[in-house]
């Protein structure tokens, strides 16, 4: 399973649908995708959101990206993220 941050921003109408219950649903949306929701922070800022989630690649990322945008009417900006100690080992087997 990979880690994907995904970073939200809100529309007009979206700001004035949040609910527990949309909440729930988003949860629902990534596991249905084989993942599982980390975390989920509001920010302040330029996004909204941050959702921290484990899915099986890319290609779930990418549905999970597009399938909450449909379902909350908010922008998702979806980052594949590694911890900085795997990124070290990366970037030293690539010297």
């Amino acid at each position: 399973m990979a880690t994907f941050f995904m970073f939200g921003k809100y529309t007009p109408e979206a700001r004035r649908e949040i609910s527990a219950e949309r909440t729930q649903q988003a949860i629902k949306t990534i596991n249905k995708l084989g993942g599982k929701v980390n975390a989920m922070h509001a920010l302040l800022g330029a996004y909204d959101l941050l959702f921290c989630v484990k899915l099986p690649g890319i290609e779930d990322a990418i549905k999970a990206s597009v399938a909450l945008s449909d379902l909350t009417g908010i922008s998702f900006t979806t980052c594949p993220a590694v911890t900085v100690e795997a990124f070290d080992h990366l970037v030293d087997s690539t010297a």
